[in-house]
C-alpha cells in the first residue's frame, strides 16, 4: 500500500448512542466540535457519509443536526437499502423511503420528513432537518441507485438545500453500491468507530474511502 493512502484527517470525535442502544442526543460538545467541520462543507453542497457498520448514519445524522442547528437547509438522505437504520435512530415510519420513491411506488412528498431539532444543544436556533430513509429493505441496492432517477433526484436536492448529506452502502461490503452513492457527491466523510478512525485498525475502510472519486475531506470518529 502505497504511504499515507488509508490516512484521513480526523475532522471530530462524537459521543454516539450507548452501546446497543439508539435512544441517544449530540451533547454540547458534540455540537462544538461539529461546527468546526461545517465550514469544510459549505463548498461540498452534496456529501457522502460512508464506511460499515453502524458508523456512518450516526455521523450523518450527527453532521445534518449541526448543519441544520447552524441554520443551514440541510436534508439527509439514507441510501443504505439494504440494512435501513435512519428512522429507528430518528423517530420515523422507515417507510414509504428511497427505495419506494425510485420504485415510483411514492411522491417525492410523501418520502421527506422534516425532524425538529431538540435539546439544549439546538436551543432557539429555530434549526429543522428533514429526513429521507431508505424505506424497505432491498436488494441488489446498486442496480436502484444506479437509475437516473437517483441521479436526478440528487440534483433536484442539490438545487433546492444548502447541504445534502447521503449515507453510503458499506464501502467494504457492497462497494458497487457505495461507488453509485459517492459519485453522484462532490465530498465524501467517513464515518468510522473511535478505535478506526487512525492507525493501522480500520485501515482498509479509510483506502477504500479514499480512493473514491470525490474529495475525502476527513473522519468522524464515533464513540
Amino acid at each position: 500500500m502505497p504511504r499515507g493512502r488509508g490516512r484521513l484527517p480526523l475532522l471530530a470525535e462524537i459521543a454516539g448512542p450507548a452501546e446497543g442502544s439508539r435512544g441517544w442526543g449530540l451533547t454540547g460538545a458534540d455540537f462544538e466540535a461539529l461546527r468546526e467541520v461545517l465550514p469544510q462543507l459549505t463548498e461540498h453542497r452534496v456529501t457522502a457519509v460512508a464506511g460499515e457498520g453502524e458508523e456512518p448514519v450516526v455521523a450523518a445524522i450527527a453532521l445534518a443536526s449541526a448543519a441544520a442547528a447552524a441554520g443551514r437547509r440541510t436534508i439527509l438522505v439514507e441510501c443504505d437499502l439494504a440494512r435501513p437504520r435512519l428512522a429507528a435512530h430518528v423517530g420515523l415510519e422507515p417507510s414509504p423511503g428511497l427505495h419506494e420513491y425510485l420504485r415510483w411506488e411514492a411522491e417525492p412528498a410523501e418520502v421527506l420528513r422534516p425532524v425538529a431539532l431538540a435539546g439544549p444543544a439546538s436551543a432557539g436556533t429555530g434549526g429543522q432537518l428533514v429526513c429521507v430513509c431508505a424505506g424497505r429493505a432491498a436488494t441488489k441496492a446498486e442496480t436502484l441507485l444506479g437509475l437516473q432517477s437517483f441521479a436526478h433526484v440528487v440534483e433536484k436536492l442539490r438545487a433546492a438545500y444548502d447541504l445534502v448529506l447521503l449515507v453510503t452502502p458499506p464501502v467494504l461490503g457492497e462497494p458497487l453500491a457505495a461507488l453509485s452513492v459517492v459519485s453522484r457527491a462532490d465530498a465524501v466523510v467517513a464515518g468510522l468507530p473511535g478505535d478506526q478512525a487512525e492507525g493501522r485498525t480500520g485501515r482498509d475502510v479509510r483506502a477504500a474511502i479514499k480512493r473514491m472519486p470525490p474529495q475525502a475531506l476527513g473522519a468522524i470518529a464515533v464513540g
